[in-house]
């Protein structure tokens, strides 16, 4: 197991034992105190168990686990990544508020201010509703993560050569096959893509969650997506987690994958010049690879670039690519406004469609698969695009 992952899971371990150190200590005050603690044990200890199922499940082939049912899966997921680091950032300000309150002079509070049965409510609230909202979740994510929408989207592009006037491209990003994206499900996505009737199917990477024994079901998927002229991919972060030299050769096997390449598809008569650009976080490097891909265009070609991250948009512009397709941003996955949100806290292009000066244009997926259990405000969907030829 790589250091990173051990150390992770270290530092998860840890914040589960505090967190039942803590609720454990106020379970002792609380009357029939034995069978809240067995409660907050059971809960706390099973949540430690699910994050050894849930690693298990990644390396199946060494150690014959299997994976966690996505009920459960999506429990361990809700609990470790929103709800105990909301629960850490809530009481570090609580007790910095306490040290506050104890350095400023105050009135003694009246004798049965704070008595033990108020303190022990507050405290049966403050230890079950985390576990409480961890279980809603899950039900939510349930019916979530079996569902998309089919989004709809002219895009005007003043350099379209006429005769792509109304061509029509599916675009299917953030597929991540794996945990929450998986059989019926996936069948409905090639389904609901195949019902478009799209001349092009563009898969702007996450094809699967990370696991490489789930290539093989995302390659059957793409496979089976029709269009009039065939789909394509970049690859994404999560298709390299595992072995991406193995991703990308056992892919490429298979169906058209562009890894700082192109290919030329001719579309009504046009050349439809498509660039896929790698996944790189240095986005000074990606930077560079996208001028490298501008300058590969053939003249009387129109090119579009497939960018796993949509911050490539800025470099896409400065070189006069026309437009950009993108994903990774699950539309900021928990959102809660159009403009408040995990989307523009850590992206500058989220969701939709953007345009700069010079006639380019950018479309964020919101991905139509699904890593993390739950969206607010953030469906997933297949993006369906109509390109239009129209005056700057």
């Amino acid at each position: 197991m790589p250091p990173l992952v051990l150390l992770v899971l270290l530092a998860v371990l840890t914040a589960d034992a505090v967190c039942w150190w803590r609720a454990d200590r106020r379970a002792r005050l609380w009357p029939r105190a034995a069978a809240w603690r067995g409660l907050v044990a059971l809960f706390v200890g099973g949540q430690m168990t699910l994050v050894f199922w849930v690693i298990g499940g990644r390396v199946e082939p060494t150690v014959g686990v299997g994976r966690p049912p996505q009920f459960l899966a999506a429990v361990a997921f809700l609990w470790h990544l929103l709800i105990l680091p909301t629960i850490a950032v809530v009481a570090t300000a609580a007790a910095a508020a306490r040290l506050i309150a104890r350095a400023v002079p105050r009135p003694a509070p009246p004798a049965d201010a704070g008595a033990p049965t108020r303190r022990q409510f507050h405290g049966l609230v403050a230890t079950a509703a985390p576990a409480l909202l961890a279980g809603s979740g899950a039900v939510v994510s349930r019916s979530q993560v079996q569902g998309f929408r089919v989004r709809e989207m002219s895009v005007p592009l003043p350099t379209l050569p006429p005769e792509l006037d109304g061509v029509r491209v599916a675009v299917v990003s953030d597929l991540h096959v794996g945990s929450f994206t998986t059989g019926e499900t996936v069948r409905r996505v090639v389904e609901g893509t195949s019902r478009l009737d799209a001349d092009l199917i563009l898969l702007p990477g996450d094809l699967i969650d990370n696991a490489l024994a789930d290539l093989g079901a995302a390659l059957d998927a793409v496979s089976n997506m029709q269009s009039r002229h065939g789909a394509y991919l970049c690859v994404g972060n999560h298709d390299l987690i595992e072995d991406g030299v193995e991703f990308v050769r056992r892919t490429r096997a298979r169906v058209p994958l562009l890894v700082g390449e192109s290919r030329t598809v001719t579309v009504r008569g046009v050349p439809v010049q498509l660039l896929g650009l790698p996944w790189n976080r240095d986005e000074r490097r990606s930077a560079e690879v996208v001028r490298e891909l501008a300058g590969t265009v053939a003249a009387g070609a129109f090119p579009i670039l497939l960018a796993h991250h949509p911050h490539a948009f800025d470099a896409a512009a400065e070189a006069g690519l026309p437009l950009t397709v993108s994903g990774h941003t699950h539309g900021g996955q928990l959102m809660a406004g159009e403009s408040v949100g995990f989307g523009p806290l850590m992206f500058r292009y989220w969701s939709g469609l953007y345009r700069k000066p010079g006639d380019t244009a950018l479309v964020v997926s919101n991905g139509v698969g699904n890593w993390f259990p739950l969206r607010v405000r953030a469906p997933a969907e297949i993006v369906h695009l109509t390109l239009r030829a129209a005056r700057a």
